[in-house]
């Protein structure tokens, strides 16, 4: 492992000896300098892992040396050394870039844990800009998949408003991409280099939800033993995705409103505004339209949501996309599983292309997945490795089609009928367990709720609805 190499640049001969001495002996390599331009002279031809610079050099001060040096290595990481921590030259050492500074007479334990310290925030930074580039890389905006009408649309308007300040609302079924959506928008903006920061607003319990956003001090409630960062602080200067927006509660939309119209808010517990500079972007799979007439969503808020909306179209209705994202898919599991699939023969691609895709693209992303790692060979994949629950299941995946008789119908009795028949099956196969049966139904629990509560268990179905007959005559195939 190459050991850290330290550059000391301080006036007085004894002390920097002391120092060179001291970081040897912990097994760190060291040059050092005894005024501003031999050390700049050093840094231009060594890199070095860590800068130690007296403030008060002759000639060139330390501050001046400090920003040279920053010139030259714009990554590089500076302690100070000053006669009394206190001035105000320390301070001012501090704004231009050090990252901390030494008080004189030196105190070993001190020095050695504060470049320890140092070291390993550097390496952190450099990692952490490592990881920003490869995500960069990934969110470009040209490795999004999908060349049809309905994807160019969304790519025009990822292009159009992602250097945008505006808030967006990004609205699609449960597994179009959305936060794929939304990191590309980030990853394209002037915000790329800071935060970006999820969080799904449908996963944290309510009584918990308040403090993920904006954090809590100490004290503000049982079991808060320290105060805590929310995730508008996290994402100052950034991004904060609020994903799954439609099941926050509505008492928190209301505080949520004015954080999006002041820019302020507090902790919980606590007293004091923190101002937030975050662009805001919101996913739904809900219909937030609906939500307001059934009073589970403000409108106050959904329109400062609403600036720019972008909406994501269902796989069933962009399959010209199946096989880029197919051969996509493919590649990505391929590398990760060492093997060499070719591709899929034109019978299942076939079978692909007439499924329903309730799951949309982390239904095919989990197929694909599924196939590679079960397939022995590498041949291509046939009709035989796709599972013959899906072969099955994609004549009765579509939406119904109903035959209307001569003398019309009365369609709010028909709707309510079918709805009422599909829930019932749904508790039923899920032995009354809501949760499964949303999962069933590939809908939130709490609008599985909402709708149970509304049924009309009163009305009978009219009579040409036989609520024991098969489903299978309301299906048909696109």
């Amino acid at each position: 492992m190459m050991k850290k190499r330290i550059m000391v640049v301080e006036e007085d001969k004894k002390v920097r000896d002391a120092l060179v001495a001291l970081l040897e002996k912990t097994d760190y390599e060291t040059e050092s300098a005894s005024d501003g331009p031999i050390a700049i002279n050093l840094a231009k031809s060594k890199s070095f892992h860590l800068f130690m610079i007296n403030l008060r050099l002759p000639g060139m001060g330390g501050i001046e040396v400090m920003e040279k040096i920053q010139e030259i290595d714009s990554d590089a990481c500076c302690i100070v050394l000053t006669a009394d921590a206190t001035i105000e030259l320390s301070v001012t050492a501090m704004r231009a870039g050090a990252f901390d500074f030494i008080g004189k007479p030196f105190q070993v334990d001190v020095v050695l844990n504060l470049v320890k310290h140092a070291l390993e925030f550097k390496h952190l930074k450099n990692e952490n800009l490592s990881l920003q580039k490869m995500v960069r890389d990934k969110y470009r905006f040209e490795n999004m998949v999908g060349s049809s009408p309905s994807m160019n649309k969304v790519y025009e308007y990822i292009e159009r408003v992602s250097d945008s300040d505006s808030t967006i609302l990004i609205q699609g079924e449960s597994g179009t991409g959305k936060e794929v959506v939304a990191k590309t928008i980030h990853f394209n903006s002037g915000r790329r280099n800071k935060p970006f920061v999820p969080i799904n607003c449908g996963a944290i319990p309510e009584s918990l939800l308040e403090s993920e956003l904006f954090g809590h001090e100490k004290g503000a409630f049982t079991g808060a033993t320290s105060s805590r960062t929310g995730r508008f602080e996290l994402a100052h200067g950034g991004t904060l995705l609020l994903d799954e927006i439609g099941e926050m509660p509505i008492a928190l939309q209301v505080k949520l409103l004015r954080v999006l119209q002041e820019q302020t808010f507090e902790r919980v517990g606590g007293v004091r505004s923190i101002h937030t500079d975050v662009r805001i972007l919101a996913a739904t799979n809900q219909d937030l339209e609906e939500a307001i007439v059934e009073k589970r969503f403000r409108s106050d808020l959904y329109y400062r949501l609403n600036v720019i909306p972008i909406n994501i179209p269902p796989l069933r209705k962009r399959k010209g996309d199946i096989p880029l994202l197919v051969d996509h898919f493919l590649k990505k599991f391929n590398k990760k599983q060492s093997k060499e699939i070719p591709g899929l023969t034109d019978d299942a691609v076939k079978i692909l292309l007439k499924y329903y895709w309730p799951g949309n693209i982390r239904e095919l992303e989990n197929l694909i997945e599924r196939m590679v790692v079960l397939k022995w060979e590498d041949g291509p994949i046939t009709a035989e490795d796709i599972p013959e629950k899906l072969v099955q299941s994609r004549r009765r995946s579509f939406p119904f089609q109903f035959e209307l008789p001569e003398e019309g119908i009365i369609f709010s009795e028909i709707i309510s009928s079918f709805e009422n028949q599909i829930l019932d099956q749904a508790l039923a196969k899920a032995k009354g367990v809501k949760n499964q049966a949303a999962q069933l139904l590939k809908m939130n629990r709490t609008t599985l709720v909402e709708k149970l509560k509304k049924r009309r268990t009163t009305n009978p179905p009219p009579p040409d609805i036989d609520p024991k007959a098969s489903l299978n005559r309301f299906y048909r195939d696109e």
